[in-house]
């Protein structure tokens, strides 16, 4: 019943849609315009800077919010960890689902840097890193943001197994479990970029955006 509750609590705060609203406040719904995504890469091609900052924002501190609140009510909890990676897993799902949005919203990544933050400081160099070069040496946003998706995943394990969450077994492996589940998301979210890299027709971060069409 708890994770439940935690991915309800999390999947609220998930459907706080930041490029949409950012994009409103443009007058441009971000759903119809680039890539159709409503997350910060698309705002950031379609609208600026600003407006990416803006949505990676807001999209990081819903996540953050939501773990927070989490552990706020289940304080004391022998599974806590494990409670607030449920909660990052619902706002992942309100971020990439809304569902008063048909279900269309964003991908997950900035949604998952903030779940990465919220799992510790500890957690964020090397993906940072990974992200950061990775970017600058192909100039692929995706790729960047798939290789973050699956070193945290890798993180998690390691540091579960070094006892850095201090749970029980059977919880740790459920954490491990959930996130692989979130890399695994990630990457099907990314199918269509996996497509264009694949064809060598991915929009490379610096240039203009290829019509969708």
């Amino acid at each position: 019943m708890e994770r439940i509750i935690c991915l309800v609590i999390g999947y609220a705060f998930g459907l706080l849609q930041t490029g949409y609203l950012v994009g409103k406040m443009n007058h441009i719904d971000i759903r119809k315009e680039g890539s159709g995504n409503a997350g910060s890469t698309n705002a950031l091609r379609v609208m600026g800077w600003k407006a990416g900052v803006m949505t990676f924002a807001g999209d990081v501190l819903k996540c953050v919010a939501a773990i927070v609140a989490v552990r706020l009510i289940f304080k004391g909890s022998e599974c806590l960890p494990l409670l607030s990676m449920y909660a990052g897993m619902g706002a992942t799902l309100g971020h990439n689902f809304p569902f008063y949005l048909k279900f269309k919203g964003g991908k997950g990544i900035a949604v998952m840097a903030g779940l990465i933050v919220s799992t510790g400081w500890i957690m964020v160099p090397i993906p940072l890193a990974v992200f950061l070069i990775t970017v600058v040496l192909t100039r692929y946003i995706s790729v960047g943001s798939l290789l973050v998706s699956t070193v945290f995943f890798l993180e998690v394990v390691q540091f579960g197994q070094m006892g850095w969450f201090n749970m029980a077994p059977a919880y740790r492996y459920e954490l491990y479990i959930l996130v692989f589940l979130l890399a695994a998301l990630a990457w099907y979210r990314h199918k269509e970029n996996i497509k264009r890299l694949w064809a060598g027709t991915e929009n490379k971060f610096g240039k203009k955006k290829r019509n969708k069409k």
